[in-house]
């Protein structure tokens, strides 16, 4: 979960660079919403990580 962690914190400094830098606000918006995708995409994946070793172990007994 520190992936996440470092996923989260860059989309927050791409927030923060849209609210400081008014010229290029939609790029640092478009780039924040990217590291949201991977925060999902990050999210989702331990999740089917967990449900797997949750049914192997189901499995095993």
């Amino acid at each position: 979960m520190n992936r996440l962690v470092e996923i989260r914190s860059q989309e927050s400094m791409c927030r923060e660079r849209a609210a400081l830098d008014s010229k290029r606000r939609v790029f640092w918006l478009a780039q924040a919403e990217e590291w949201e995708r991977r925060a999902l995409d990050e999210i989702a994946y331990h999740f089917r990580e967990c449900n797997l070793a949750s049914a192997d172990q189901s499995a095993v007994r």
